[in-house]
């Protein structure tokens, strides 16, 4: 996708964020609570998927711990609505809680990615794993932050136009980002890290920068998702929810922007349609992934890449 590409997508996010906005706020024409919730669900899949695809995607690791920088996202921007505003009365706090949940993110990403990205392959996706599940634990014996009976009470300001404009901002920094020189570095990591570091690019560097931005994007979705389901677990942030995660970009193609957003919408609405199936539904949902894994294995939207396009 050329940077030309990457402005349409964020022109279009911009337009769907807009309408979104229109009808969340017009009771008459907008959407019943449980659409627009599975909505929300949709628009905050997108920015986690797209965010993780920067990481095992477009730079070639393996990370399992994302939900554990959504978990800290979440619980960051949360708490300081609850300081600010406890009767959520002031929605101006609102970005400035979700802008905090990212930047820490980023730091526990920063944090994570420096004695861990020096790692490749099966090793590092083990300890990222172990990393997620230390930042749930470390949550879950959290007083402050509910401990394991989880934090009540969070102000509900996250909506539509808020979900589907942050996510579009994330696809289009991400793209711009992979189709910038400096991005390219990413790629070099992702085709061949030893003739990247053999031609003088730090590879560890470039990783690391991926985990952070990745992480930053992740804790905004947290933020988000906190604002939006007024209650945090940390049971909703298990090794589980990093593997949904992963699943969404590999079934939409790693490195390919927009079969990952279809997968994430895709993997979001599947198990709410199979809710007339009620017993049978994860096991549906589950034997309709390995279908679709066994007959697309390259994922959804893995065609073959133009000269000199990213992906």
């Amino acid at each position: 996708m050329s940077r030309s590409g990457a402005k349409r997508w964020l022109l279009l996010g911009i337009a769907l964020a807009a309408v979104a906005s229109y009808f969340a706020h017009s009771p008459e024409l907008g959407l019943n609570r449980y659409y627009l919730g599975v909505t929300i669900d949709a628009g905050i899949a997108i920015i986690l998927a797209v965010s993780l695809n920067l990481i095992n995607g477009h730079t070639g690791q393996f990370s399992l711990g994302h939900a554990g920088f959504m978990a800290v996202g979440g619980y960051t921007a949360a708490k300081i609505s609850l300081l600010v505003s406890p009767a959520g009365e002031a929605a101006w706090c609102f970005p400035l809680a979700l802008l905090a949940g990212g930047l820490l993110a980023a730091v526990a990403g920063l944090l994570v990615g420096i004695p861990s990205l020096r790692l490749r392959g099966d090793y590092l996706a083990i300890v990222t794993l172990g990393f997620g599940e230390i930042i749930r634990v470390a949550v879950q014996n959290m007083d402050s932050v509910g401990a394991a009976s989880g934090l009540k009470g969070i102000p509900k300001y996250t909506t539509l136009g808020w979900t589907f404009g942050l996510a579009a901002f994330t696809i289009y920094v991400i793209t711009a980002l992979v189709n910038s020189t400096y991005g390219r570095g990413f790629i070099a990591v992702h085709d061949d890290e030893v003739a990247a570091e053999s031609m003088g690019i730090p590879t560890t560097r470039y990783k690391v920068t991926a985990f952070v931005i990745g992480a930053f994007f992740a804790g905004i979705a947290g933020g988000l998702y906190a604002h939006h389901k007024q209650f945090l677990s940390p049971t909703g942030f298990d090794f589980l929810k990093s593997i949904d995660i992963v699943v969404m970009v590999i079934l939409g193609g790693m490195g390919r922007t927009a079969g990952v957003v279809a997968a994430a919408v895709i993997l979001t609405l599947l198990p709410e349609s199979l809710r007339a199936f009620a017993e049978y539904r994860m096991i549906s949902y589950s034997l309709l992934i390995i279908l679709l894994m066994m007959l697309r294995p390259q994922g959804l939207f893995a065609f073959s890449r133009k000269s000199g396009g990213a992906r």
